[in-house]
């Protein structure tokens, strides 16, 4: 009898068992069945812009901190497993994010999904004189894209398409209304931009920054690009001595008086330019490369576009 009921037990048991195993299995299947999808983005000014198209329909994580220079900020060994464990990674290209790029390059050899958005936005080249002039030079490819907001238009499209087709899980209806109404938003700021610009005269559409970085946005509202104290695309490059005496020339010719300088890098170079042309130069802060964190003056993209052209407006026309 006693043997009778120990194998009852032990039956009851095996039962018991295997009732924990399937369970415990159809509940770690359903838990990776509704597993987030994830984008990951190199840049904040791009985490901002994808973040707008992808709304609720996926997770978002942004590589880049605020107030980075995307020039030289790297990753941790955490980062750089997030990008190869991505089912889309969105990044500038261009050389921009010069330390993250390798990283960009493992994820995609592994199998991820990349999207170079400035290699999609009709890129410009750097030009390290005024166009037309005899220290204008031709050079590599300008990642800055983000300045002109037609060409942010146009990468927000294909961020959306890219979404639809390589994150699973999403509903391509949501993506795509999302990016149209953020569509609306940009051409919206594009007509404040230019009304805005309306009111610098012609004859002091000049732009001199502390490096190259607004080439997209003198193209498209019509200024003209005297030069940089760093004649670079990136903040890693130094000035010589060379270069701030021609760029003073450059400014004396032109009569220019103002400055643009990086909020995110110290305005050391430009202040040495301000002693280079005897101190009568205004020295004006822009968010050029990176976005702040929120309620710093340009904690979204929109934000940031329109503290610079404010800035901008007032520097050279002195309103």
């Amino acid at each position: 009898m006693s043997a009778r009921v120990s194998a009852a037990r032990v039956r009851a048991l095996l039962l018991t068992l295997v009732t924990f195993f399937v369970v415990a299995a159809t509940a770690t299947g359903c838990a990776g069945g509704t597993e987030r999808a994830r984008v990951v983005v190199t840049t904040n000014i791009l985490g901002d812009i994808t973040r707008e198209i992808v709304g609720d329909e996926a997770d978002v994580s942004v590589l880049m901190k605020p107030n980075a220079d995307p020039h030289s900020f790297g990753l941790s060994a955490v980062q750089a497993a997030e990008l190869e464990n991505a089912d889309l990674v969105v990044y500038n290209g261009l050389g921009l994010e010069e330390n993250v790029l390798r990283h960009v390059e493992a994820a995609r050899a592994s199998g991820v999904a990349t999207f170079a958005a400035g290699e999609a936005a009709d890129p410009l080249v750097f030009r390290t004189g005024e166009e037309g002039g005899p220290d204008d030079a031709a050079g590599e490819p300008d990642p800055h894209f983000w300045t002109d907001p037609d060409r942010v238009r146009k990468a927000a499209g294909l961020i959306a398409d890219e979404v639809v087709e390589h994150v699973d899980g999403v509903h391509g209806k949501a993506v795509r209304n999302n990016a149209a109404r953020y569509d609306a938003r940009l051409a919206t700021l594009t007509a404040w931009m230019e009304k805005s610009f309306a009111a610098v005269p012609e004859d002091r559409r000049a732009l001199v920054t502390n490096h190259h970085v607004f080439g997209y946005l003198a193209d498209r509202f019509g200024f003209r690009v005297i030069g940089a104290v760093v004649p670079s695309g990136t903040t890693l490059a130094s000035p010589s001595s060379s270069d701030l005496r021609d760029l003073t020339r450059a400014m004396e010719k032109a009569e220019v008086r103002t400055v643009f300088a990086d909020s995110s890098q110290p305005s050391r170079l430009a202040e040495v330019l301000r002693q280079e042309t005897g101190g009568d130069v205004d020295v004006v802060s822009l968010y050029s490369e990176s976005l702040t964190d929120k309620g710093e003056g340009a904690g979204t993209y929109l934000e940031m576009m329109r503290a610079n052209t404010s800035a901008i407006v007032e520097g050279l026309t002195g309103a």
